[in-house]
């Protein structure tokens, strides 16, 4: 059977699967909204209310109004959904049901039989559209001047409360209990060994993967690791140039652009009613972690489409909160774990890093891409996640 995903089916699909399918069934899937929703978005779009600002106030005050207007006005005019919706079609997509929630991903298995299994894992406000330039080239390496060996079956999850995940119906999502709900993905799909990648809240689940399941997981590679001071003096002495600048960037970055975590950590649902009523209001706040000129258009727009469409703007602000309130393991990780740092992206730093996992075997830091790595600098990151899993087959 497959399941065709509309903006209400796809939001409450966890809530409406019969009890019969929850025995590890999986489901084919397909993107299909349907086209009253889509002439919806457009109808409130053309009838926004735009905020007024203070003249010249750039960035200082949050996201700008003409930032905001030049994307309402491609998005009504310009963008096409349907051929991210096609994009998204392309490859295999699946649902299943995982401690009582619905669980959407991607499974694109290499050409390359001996391909490892390697599970990537997204965060907010992103989705699986930040995975799409890199699936060619870790599936099917030979096509794109790469080692055969070094090919990868991928399986890309949308995180319970995110996308066509659907929202989460229940308290207590964090980040380790979507990672035993991965674990019981990747055994459910029959891999015995496998590997992990994550970005933003893909880079907090994944090596909670690796804890819950060391026997099976080879290793976990992420773009961050957020890992902080204690507050005990002893770790601020002999800091070196470039770890004091790391940690004023650190400062900077929770004064100036932590809004969001506050906010999300706090009361999700206060703000989530704004943004379930406003596709202009889920742009804005979404975009605030996008940048100016950091990614395209159609990448930012992609992806907050997919929380509208989904009605997930209050599930997915509620992994803030579920991660705020949760107990945070006491014990450092020991699975093998990689770096691969960005430029432009939150700043990991070993020192506090090798406190919390003791087994870090790669560490990489780049000039070049950002916190959407795997869409602003793929030629980049697929090198880097091959050579942390040539390591470790």
């Amino acid at each position: 059977m497959t399941n065709t995903a509309s903006a209400a089916g796809a939001a409450q699909q966890a809530s409406t699967t019969p009890a019969s399918s929850a025995s590890g069934e999986i489901r084919p899937f397909t993107i299909d909204i349907p086209k009253a929703e889509l002439d919806d978005v457009n109808l409130r779009l053309t009838r926004t209310r735009f905020t007024q600002e203070l003249p010249d106030a750039g960035w200082d005050y949050g996201v700008p109004l003409d930032y905001v207007t030049r994307l309402v006005e491609y998005w009504k005019d310009g963008y096409d959904w349907r051929a991210w919706e096609a994009r998204l079609n392309a490859y295999p997509q699946f649902t299943t049901e995982i401690d009582g929630q619905n669980i959407h991903f991607l499974h694109v298995r290499s050409p390359e039989p001996d391909a490892f299994p390697l599970l990537l894992t997204h965060g907010w406000p992103g989705s699986i559209v930040e995975f799409l330039d890199v699936i060619e080239p870790l599936t099917n390496p030979r096509a794109h001047s790469g080692d055969p060996s070094a090919a990868f079956h991928l399986v890309i999850p949308s995180i319970p409360g995110f996308g066509f995940s659907g929202p989460t119906t229940e308290k207590g999502w964090n980040k380790q209990r979507i990672a035993q709900t991965w674990a019981k993905l990747m055994d459910r799909l029959g891999y015995e060994r496998y590997g992990l990648h994550g970005n933003d809240g893909g880079s907090l689940i994944s090596p909670e993967v690796g804890r819950v399941d060391g026997e099976h997981v080879a290793g976990v590679h992420v773009t961050q690791i957020f890992s902080f001071p204690s507050g005990d003096p002893a770790e601020m002495e002999g800091l070196s140039e470039e770890e004091l600048a790391g940690l004023d960037h650190l400062k900077w970055f929770w004064e100036k652009m932590g809004a969001f975590n506050q906010l999300q950590s706090t009361q999700p649902q206060t703000l989530a009613h704004a943004l379930a009523d406003s596709p202009v209001g889920q742009l804005a706040w979404n975009a605030q972690l996008f940048g100016e000129g950091a990614v395209s258009d159609d990448f930012i727009l992609t992806n907050v489409m997919i929380y509208w469409l989904t009605n997930t703007a209050a599930s997915s602000a509620r992994f803030y909160y579920e991660g705020n309130h949760a107990e945070e393991p006491t014990e450092p990780t020991t699975v093998p774990l990689g770096l691969a740092g960005f430029a432009n992206d939150f700043v990991s730093m070993r020192r506090f890093a090798a406190r919390d996992h003791q087994n870090i075997i790669q560490w990489n830091t780049y000039d070049t891409g950002g916190h959407y790595s795997a869409h602003q600098a793929p030629e980049v990151l697929v090198p880097d996640i091959r050579e942390f899993f040539r390591q470790l087959r």
